[in-house]
This record gives structure tokens, sequence and C-alpha cells, in this order.
């Protein structure tokens, strides 16, 4: 059966190594991902024309949350708990064990 793999030149081996992959595949997964980064930032208020002020309405924004937030969280984190610690401690007595 005839090898189909193809050599990379050894001149491209260190770029390929350096950017984890060939160059436009790259370009296309940073170019997505910085759109799906930049609606984020967007939705929480961010704009890229006035970064430094965008960051410093960002804290003030969470300052201004107070502890109410944290009390939010906090009730949230133990409704959850209530189900899903007794869960995985029951998982964890009761399951299968892996062999290693």
């Amino acid at each position: 059966m005839p090898n189909d793999t193809r050599e990379l030149p050894a001149a491209n081996d260190g770029l390929y190594r350096f950017l984890g992959g060939s160059p436009l595949a790259v370009a296309v997964r940073l170019i997505l991902l910085s759109i799906l980064v930049g609606v984020v930032l967007s939705a929480i208020g961010f704009d890229p024309w006035n970064i430094l002020s965008s960051i410093r309405r960002l804290f003030d924004w969470i300052y201004n949350l107070g502890f109410d937030a944290i009390n939010w969280v906090w009730r949230y984190f133990l409704l959850g708990a209530v189900i899903v610690i007794p869960i995985w401690l029951l998982s964890r007595l009761f399951g299968t064990p892996r062999g290693r």
C-alpha cells in the first residue's frame, strides 16, 4: 500500500509547531474565537474604542452590586448543594469500582 502522507518542508516545521497547525486553520480559529469573545464582551458593556473606560465601568458595576450579589450566589449554592452533594456521595459509595 503506498504511503500517501506528505512530509512538510523543514522550513515550515517550526512555523507549524509554533502556531499549532496550518497557518490558515489557525487564522480561521482565531477569527471565530475573536468574534465569540467580542460578542460576550459587548454583552457586558465593553466598547472597543474606549476600552479603559469600559473596564472602569465594569468594575464600578461589580462594586455597586454589593453584598446582595454574594447573598444571592450563596443561596443558590446552598439550594443546589442540597441535591448535588448527596447524589455525588451516593454515586461514589455505590458506584462500580474502576480498574486502574
